[in-house]
């Protein structure tokens, strides 16, 4: 390792991941790679996808689009997250369909086309109960109508209609079935006005694997393609998900102290007896949550070591105990585990830090160096 972290990135896994939950939902999949493919690299990743049979990719801004695009990736992709201002007409240009939730960005959209000569590809995002993007109301007739009308004038082809669900990782939860049956007489609206989508998709990962009414031609998966189960389980799962990340680095400074040693700032931990510490380049800098300092532990010398103390911006302390530690020793942060392994897995990070394993992941700073293999992630 030359760096002073890592984050190994298994590609069989996104590969397999994608493979797993094709089996399961029995629809096209939309890859969704935003936020720099969850922080594992989008363009890796989504060409990863793309082999193992994923027939769409999903990001959320112009930019993310582009990167795609100018790294050759031509497969069909929905950008969905927009200004009204947004240069419309390079997504457009470049062949990505837009997500639209308001009237005001589909008279963009609209006009952008206009301007440059060529129809827009539209996908029409409903509000179903999350109450963020999406229309509601009576704001979905009037976005439908106006799709209607600039169809008709060749402005834009309505490709699809889509929504996002609020609690899939809940089984059974009752909103569960009320944003279906939304979602369902949204459509029928839609189709009413004279729409004919070619893609309807509601599905996130959650339900893609566990709610076979929310499925329809097409399932977005995002945390699940990363190989992290969607409902929380920290080992292996029902499903057989593999991580794909691997967050590594090694010991820089090791140090015997007695007991009573203050421990990084405050001190917020006291040693209580004569200990080992181990510092480790990784803070909250790189994305190792300061929540999740007196909780959090890594794998080291064969055994899990808790942090200890704050973690600071650029580093942290491990409680080595008596483990003969040395300078330069491996650390696995968080990763799957390997047959004589048992580190930490990011959804346990997530619950240290009070979050959910998204927020671990994309949060992996750019000082962390990425590698991207195939199948050696897993057993590093």
């Amino acid at each position: 390792m030359s760096a002073l972290a890592e984050a190994l990135v298994d590609l069989d896994a996104i590969a397999s991941n994608v493979r797993t939950i094709a089996s399961v939902a029995g629809t096209g999949l939309m890859a969704v790679v935003k936020a720099d493919g969850f922080g594992h690299g989008a363009v890796r990743v989504a060409r990863a996808a793309l082999r193992a049979g994923a027939s769409w990719l999903g990001v959320t801004s112009t930019a993310e689009a582009l990167t795609l695009r100018e790294a050759g990736v031509t497969a069909p992709t929905l950008s969905w997250l927009h200004g009204p201002d947004d240069d419309f007409g390079m997504l457009i240009k470049s062949g990505v369909d837009v997500g639209v939730s308001t009237t005001t960005h589909l008279h963009a959209v609209a006009d952008a086309a206009r301007l440059l000569g060529a129809p827009a590809m539209v996908q029409l995002k409903a509000d179903t109960g999350l109450s963020r993007n999406g229309a509601a109301g009576d704001d979905w007739p009037e976005l439908v109508g106006w799709a209607r009308k600039y169809e008709r004038e060749g402005g834009i082809r309505v490709r699809g209609v889509w929504s996002h669900l609020a609690d899939a990782d809940l089984p059974g939860a009752p909103a569960l079935t009320r944003q279906v049956a939304i979602f369902e007489e949204a459509l029928r609206t839609a189709r009413s006005a004279g729409l004919d989508p070619d893609l309807v998709h509601l599905a996130n990962s959650a339900a893609a694997l566990s709610a076979p009414r929310t499925r329809f031609d097409l399932c977005r998966i995002g945390i699940a393609l990363y190989g992290v189960d969607p409902f929380g389980v920290s080992g292996p799962g029902e499903f057989g998900l593999h991580p794909a990340m691997t967050l590594r680095t090694r010991v820089v400074n090791v140090k015997r102290v007695p007991a009573g040693t203050g421990v990084s700032y405050g001190p917020d931990h006291v040693t209580g007896t004569p200990t080992t510490l181990a510092l480790l380049p990784l803070g909250y800098a790189d994305g190792l949550p300061r929540a999740a300092g007196g909780s959090a532990s890594v794998w080291l010398a064969g055994r899990r070591c808790p942090i200890v103390g704050r973690i600071a911006m650029d580093q942290c302390v491990v409680d080595a105990g008596d483990l003969p530690v040395t300078i330069g020793d491996p650390v696995v942060v968080f990763g799957p585990a390997g047959s004589d392994q048992n580190p930490p897995t990011v959804v346990e990070w997530a619950r240290w830090a009070d979050t959910n394993p998204h927020e671990i992941l994309t949060g992996i700073g750019a000082r962390v160096a990425r590698e991207h293999l195939h199948g050696r992630a897993r057993n590093s």
